[in-house]
C-alpha cells in the first residue's frame, strides 16, 4: 500500500469523527496511459478540502467542482469516466490516449468502523479486503494473507489495504545513503541496520530508523513478512552471509546481495554449505539490480530500484 493511500484513510477518520460527510474517489478502472494506477484515491470535502490524488491535479479540479456544486448524489456509489475523448485529455492534462474510471462515494458516520479497522490491520502489517456493494454502499472487512488486485464487478468493488513496503538495508555505506533516498522517494520504509557501530556514527543519509545489532536478530523482528525486501550491502562475508541465512528462510518477498557474480557465485557455494536449501537460494537476487552497468552508488541504487519496480508490477499484473 502507498503512504497516500494510508494518509486518505486517517484524513477520512478525521474527517468523519468530526461529523462531516466526505467524498471517497477510487480509481477502479484506465486504459492507456494512466497518471496513477488504480487503487489510487481521493478524499474530499464539498468545502474543497483534499488529500491524495488520482491524477495531476486537473481531474482533481474537475471533481472537486462537481461535488461543490452537488452533481453526485451520495446516495449510492457512482462510476465517472474521464479521458473520453481527445479534447477531454487535452483539458484535463491527461496522457493522450488515457482513461479513468473513478468510483465515487459519499461516507457518513457508518463507515468508520471499516476505515478503523483497516488501519489497525495495516499498523499490525495485515492486509484487508474491503467489499463494497454498490447498490448498497454496505461494506465488509475480509483478512488476507497477501495483497490482491482490485476488482469491480455489477454489484461489488473489491479493494485491498496493507502496510507499506518495508525495506531493510544491512550495511549503513555509501551505497545505503544513495539506495535509501531512492526508496523513500518511492513510498518505501526504509530501514539501515549494521553491526557495526562505527558505520551507524559516520551515516550522512536522509532521516530513518538505525538498528545497530546482528543481521539475523534484526531481520527476525523487522523484517520478516511477505511485506519485506532485506538487501545485503557491506561486502563484508561475516555480515552479509549471516544475514542472507536468516532472510532466505523468511516470507520476505524479496532478499537481494550487493556483488559481482564471482563473489555471488562464492557466496552461493558457501550458503549451500550452510545448509541453506536450493529452494532457498534460488529466492536470492544476486547480484542485486537490473544489469545496466551501474558502478557508482547512485546507478546501483537506480538498478536496484528499476528491479524492484518491474517485479512489483508484474507481480500486480498477474
Amino acid at each position: 500500500m502507498q503512504t497516500l493511500d494510508h494518509e486518505v484513510l486517517q484524513r477520512l477518520a478525521v474527517w468523519l469523527a468530526r461529523g462531516e460527510s466526505p467524498w471517497l474517489c477510487t480509481i477502479v478502472q484506465t486504459s492507456g496511459s494512466s497518471p496513477r494506477p488504480v487503487g489510487s484515491m481521493l478524499g474530499a470535502l464539498a468545502s474543497g478540502e483534499q488529500v491524495g490524488t488520482v491524477s495531476g491535479g486537473c481531474v482533481e479540479e474537475d471533481l472537486l467542482e462537481r461535488i461543490g456544486a452537488g452533481e453526485f448524489s451520495g446516495e449510492s456509489p457512482q462510476l465517472v469516466d474521464y479521458g473520453v475523448s481527445a479534447q477531454e485529455n487535452e483539458r484535463l492534462g491527461l496522457p493522450c490516449g488515457g482513461k479513468l474510471v473513478l468510483l465515487i462515494e459519499q461516507l457518513n458516520t457508518g463507515d468508520a468502523d471499516w476505515i478503523a479497522a483497516t488501519l489497525t490491520a495495516i499498523g499490525q502489517r495485515q492486509c484487508v479486503e474491503r467489499h463494497l456493494r454498490l447498490d448498497t454502499s454496505a461494506t465488509q472487512i475480509k483478512a488476507v494473507p497477501h495483497f490482491t488486485s482490485l476488482a469491480l464487478t455489477t454489484h461489488w468493488l473489491q479493494h485491498c489495504f496493507g502496510p507499506r513496503m518495508r525495506m531493510l538495508l544491512i550495511g549503513a555505506g555509501q551505497l545505503a545513503q544513495s539506495l535509501s533516498e531512492l526508496a523513500l522517494a518511492m513510498d518505501y520504509e526504509v530501514i539501515v541496520s549494521d553491526p557495526r557501530q562505527h558505520m551507524l556514527d559516520q551515516w550522512m543519509g536522509p532521516q530513518l530508523e538505525l538498528l545497530q545489532g546482528m543481521p539475523d536478530d534484526i531481520i527476525r523482528k523487522h523484517a520478516s513478512d511477505r511485506h519485506s525486501v532485506i538487501i545485503t550491502l557491506t561486502h563484508d562475508p561475516r555480515i552479509d552471509d549471516m544475514a542472507l541465512m536468516e532472510a532466505l528462510c523468511t516470507d520476505a518477498w524479496y532478499v537481494g546481495a550487493l556483488g559481482s557474480p564471482r563473489t555471488t557465485q562464492k557466496r552461493l557455494q558457501r550458503l549451500a554449505q550452510l545448509d541453506i536449501s536450493a529452494q532457498q537460494l534460488a529466492r536470492l537476487h544476486a547480484p542485486v539490480g537490473l544489469a545496466i552497468g551501474s558502478k557508482t552508488p547512485l546507478e546501483i541504487s537506480v538498478a536496484v530500484m528499476a528491479e524492484l519496480t518491474q517485479l512489483r508490477r508484474a507481480e500486480s499484473s498477474l
